[in-house]
């Protein structure tokens, strides 16, 4: 059986008498690798980042902002009848009013405690004022203990600095709490808020997300009972399947009739997503232009080579040829002496991978990477070289065997 590799030792002896050209080659495709290995991590980490559940059913939603104006603006009056409104408009299945919107960005946050006092250990939590209608609002599901009733629900004053007596809380925000087995029993658990007041956890909930998307306790969140009595307010509103479009220009018209206010930041939960993750979604633009721009370069770099390689060795090709070598020896000594030049670089790109990788841990607190980015890494570069130079090889392999006899 004939051996492929028969030629690597007359090759790599050759490769060390006019090493500048195959030394740049191979820096060029370790340093190729690098950058394309990690950047294809970062795309799948921001790419997962970017597709997290938010738990709600953001399909169908969509909210805004009333800011009403003038002295006699009633405000409790106006959001109960706003909320009837909303909900007799065909197509709307649930709304209520809520303090922040998830993924927008804005919000309120405080820090819970198992214990009383300042010195005992806080969790940070996302804070939804909702009222007993959230689980169809948002489309979540209750996994332990109950929700709200509509005389749990209070006008929550601007500046009012107490709590509610009951919370709901995420699941995530449950296991941080109560640990990661015994999360159901946090249900009729007492947790403080503002050092020392205390709430009951009456329920958990599967799953919702902060409103900011960068945060890194996202899941953990809470709900308490309350309406907010403020003149600048938000609706939540959730669409029958497939008709948010038609729904929002309808409240939007329905509510803008009422003069003494005005409507603003009327957005889906899609466009929000969107916006949240924008720097993600233009990073990975950014990454995927440059991996294609380095893979471009580097592949026409092995071309020039290959062909540069061809051209000054026209008359020992032809002697070759003339001594009895087919075309396929002469293919594959190309493809080989190729192959063995990008094994140099993806050893070199494969430490510098690494090496890269621990910075990028180090300095933003990325998790590090998996082990088989690198030899899949290492496996695309071989390709991209064989195909670079399977051209300027199959021209090499066409030089007739005449040639061996021509002078300069």
């Amino acid at each position: 059986m004939m051996n492929p590799f028969k030629d690597a030792g007359p090759i790599l002896r050759a490769l060390s008498r006019n090493k500048i050209g195959a030394v740049l080659i191979a820096l060029q495709i370790a340093m190729t690798m690098t950058i394309i290995v990690n950047s294809v991590y970062i795309i799948n980490e921001r790419y997962a980042k970017m597709h997290r559940d938010s738990g709600i059913d953001e399909a169908n939603s969509f909210y805004l902002r009333s800011v009403g104006f003038g002295e006699n603006f009633n405000n409790q009056s106006t959001i109960e009848e706003d909320i009837r409104n909303i909900l007799a408009v065909p197509g709307v299945r649930a709304a209520m009013q809520i303090n922040a919107i998830p993924l927008s960005g804005s919000g309120w946050s405080m820090s819970l405690q198992r214990e009383p006092g300042a010195d005992a250990e806080d969790f940070g939590t996302a804070v939804y004022f909702v009222d007993e209608t959230a689980l169809e609002v948002f489309d979540l599901e209750l996994v332990a203990g109950e929700f709200f009733s509509m005389t749990d629900i209070n006008w929550r004053q601007a500046g009012q600095s107490n709590w509610s007596d009951k919370v709901v809380i995420s699941q995530a925000l449950a296991e941080r709490l109560f640990g990661d087995e015994d999360w159901p029993q946090g249900v009729g658990k007492t947790v403080y808020i503002e050092d020392k007041e205390p709430m009951v956890v009456v329920g958990i909930v599967d799953k919702i997300q902060a409103p900011w998307s960068g945060w890194d306790d996202l899941d953990q969140v809470m709900l308490s009972p309350e309406q907010l009595d403020y003149k600048s307010v938000r609706y939540f509103i959730r669409a029958e399947e497939g008709r948010r479009d038609e729904v929002m220009q309808k409240v939007e018209s329905m509510l803008a009739e009422n003069t003494q206010r005005v409507i603003r930041q009327v957005r889906t939960m899609e466009e929000t997503r969107e916006r949240s993750y924008r720097s993600d979604s233009a990073m990975i633009k950014i990454l995927t232009t440059v991996m294609i721009t380095l893979t471009i370069v580097t592949a026409l770099g092995i071309v020039g080579l290959a062909s540069f390689s061809v051209n000054r060795r026209k008359k020992q090709i032809g002697t070759r040829r003339a001594l009895g070598a087919t075309k396929s020896d002469i293919l594959r000594y190309f493809m080989l002496e190729n192959f063995l030049i990008s094994t140099i670089g993806v050893v070199i790109g494969a430490g510098l991978t690494m090496g890269l990788n621990i910075v990028l841990v180090n300095t933003f607190g990325m998790d590090p990477m998996q082990w088989y980015y690198i030899p899949i890494g290492m496996v695309v570069l071989w390709c991209v070289g064989q195909l670079a130079v399977f051209g300027p090889a199959q021209r090499a392999a066409g030089t007739p065997p005449a040639i061996a006899t021509r002078t300069v």
